[in-house]
């Protein structure tokens, strides 16, 4: 499996920390976009959040430290699989398994929020009890949309399907069938008003939680304020401390395992949607390690 050498990796690390036989991180790029059911564009994205990344800062502001020393390789992007979006899930889930397999930290960068199907289904081979922290506007557990099963709309409905146990975090748009879906699964639904007017959010997210978590990040759910280079923006979102926060009593309390940071669309004349991307997958890298 290849690696990118400075100047093209996550962080712009030098060889000694960004090769991937010793990396405890890997990269996995996907620009893939074609399961939208808005606006495309999230294709470009990893490409652009890992240039961001070349300009965030390696010592951490809030732990004092910086955790690159762990190693952290990326990969080279995941070429699109031409034939459907079922053929594209099956070639994210082999390149994902091979890094899961060699016992790597996967960090995928989407691409669309389809690609974290592959993803889960590749982590869920060596974590089988596994649960999946949502971060997101939209529920995505439409059964298809747009008469496809493998949209970024119906991503989290395979997910349960799997038999991993879903908590989603900031949603503030949501269908009537999804709404009762998830009631019938007994997915507690943490909405982005419950997060703004309370902290008792909190402790019930890690309660619902297994030990061993998987954490997807839609852009989305951060409000539009903080990113607004995404395709299905939604008001009334998350800010940086609230998901930030999370992520370190989640780090914290449980074993994060994998991640992923999906739905960027970079916007013309300005970087501050993917630049917030690769700080946030960079931050993530951080409170993991701070738990070694």
């Amino acid at each position: 499996m290849s690696a990118s050498f400075v100047n093209d990796n996550f962080l712009e690390l030098p060889p000694r920390y960004s090769n991937y036989k010793t990396a405890r991180y890997v990269v996995l790029p996907i620009p893939y976009d074609a399961a939208v059911s808005y606006n495309p564009g999230a294709r470009r994205a990893p490409a652009a959040i890992i240039d961001a990344s070349h300009h965030v800062e390696l010592l951490d502001e809030e732990l004092l430290r910086g955790y690159y020393k762990a190693g952290v390789a990326t990969l080279d992007p995941l070429v699109r699989v031409a034939t459907g979006p079922k053929e594209m899930h099956d070639a994210i889930y082999l390149a994902a398994r091979r890094i899961v397999r060699d016992g790597k930290t996967l960090l995928g960068l989407g691409g669309d929020h389809s690609v974290t199907g592959g993803l889960v289904r590749a982590v869920k081979t060596r974590h089988k009890r596994l649960s999946v922290l949502q971060i997101d506007a939209h529920l995505d557990l439409r059964d298809t949309c747009e008469g496809s099963a493998y949209s970024h709309a119906t991503v989290m409905r395979r997910v349960t399907e799997m038999g991993v146990n879903v908590v989603p975090v900031g949603i503030r748009a949501v269908d009537g069938d999804e709404l009762r879906f998830a009631k019938r699964n007994k997915i507690e639904i943490v909405t982005a008003r419950e997060c703004h007017t309370s902290d008792e959010w909190v402790d019930g997210v890690i309660d619902r939680l297994r030990d061993d978590v998987y954490v997807t990040i839609d852009i989305d759910g951060f409000d539009p304020a903080y990113a607004p280079g995404t395709g299905t923006p939604e008001p009334g979102g998350l800010d940086w401390y609230q998901v930030t926060g999370l992520l370190r009593l989640v780090a914290a309390e449980r074993n994060i395992v994998a991640a992923d940071v999906v739905e960027v669309m970079p916007l013309p004349g300005q970087v501050v949607t993917e630049f917030l991307a690769a700080r946030l997958l960079y931050k993530i890298i951080c409170h993991i390690e701070s738990e070694k």
